[in-house]
């Protein structure tokens, strides 16, 4: 698929904002629609089926968490990316977003550059395919058919699990994973793991890979980051 084929709502009921984001994404190639409250937004997604949603929480009529929450609860949107882009910053916003099915959250005002290199590397999971054998993120290369890691042209290894791990949660950057989620995914339901083992695993790869591309979604999960890289 190419960017050109690809859709995003902008939902915000600032028109300013609206104007100022469509205008930087479109120029990424990018199909752009919008909406100035919740309720709007869910009969043009009905119209449009977009890939990617960017929400702002307070608006009238409906707001971003009951939207969300509503998008949700139907299957054709399970796989739609849901961006929330908010001047809340309180960590009960961001957790009722994350409660609600949210892939990310990022507080206002942000960048031009930085919000297309999100959007970007979010809707990635679309443009590629799905033969990928590898993918690279600056001086990070991870080879999935080999099971291997190159930092900096250095092999780094990894056990299974570890690169397991670090494969779930490149596969789509910037998504936050919830705990469940990665428990599933890496270990499955047949396995029982301690509490603490997936912040163990975390650690790990930090120690090997660095810092920088882990994020910590307090009382939520984990996510790949790009923002750096």
């Amino acid at each position: 698929m190419k960017k050109s084929d690809l859709k995003i709502l902008l939902v915000d009921d600032e028109p300013d904002i609206v104007e100022i984001l469509s205008y930087n994404l479109g120029k990424e190639g990018y199909q752009i629609f919008s909406a100035s409250n919740g309720k709007e937004a869910l009969e043009k997604a009905n119209s449009i089926e977009p890939h990617l949603i960017i929400l702002d929480v307070m608006m009238p009529v409906m707001g971003g968490i009951e939207t969300c929450e509503a998008l949700r609860k139907e299957n054709k949107y399970q796989e739609t990316i849901i961006l929330f882009l908010s001047a809340r910053a309180e960590d009960y916003s961001h957790l009722a977003a994350f409660e609600v099915g949210a892939d990310d959250y990022v507080n206002k005002p942000i960048k031009p550059k930085m919000l297309n290199s999100k959007v970007n590397a979010l809707l990635r999971r679309f443009i590629k395919s799905e033969s990928i054998t590898a993918l690279t993120f600056g001086e990070l290369v991870i080879n999935f058919e080999e099971y291997h890691v190159f930092l900096k042209d250095k092999k780094i290894s990894l056990p299974r699990k570890e690169f397991e791990l670090l494969k779930l949660l490149a596969s789509k950057p910037d998504k936050v994973f919830k705990r469940e989620s990665i428990m599933q995914s890496v270990w499955g339901s047949d396995v029982v793991v301690g509490d603490r083992t997936i912040d163990v695993h975390i650690r790990k790869l930090r120690e090997k890979l660095g810092d920088s591309y882990f994020s910590t979604i307090k009382g939520v999960g984990y996510k790949f980051e790009t923002n750096t890289v």
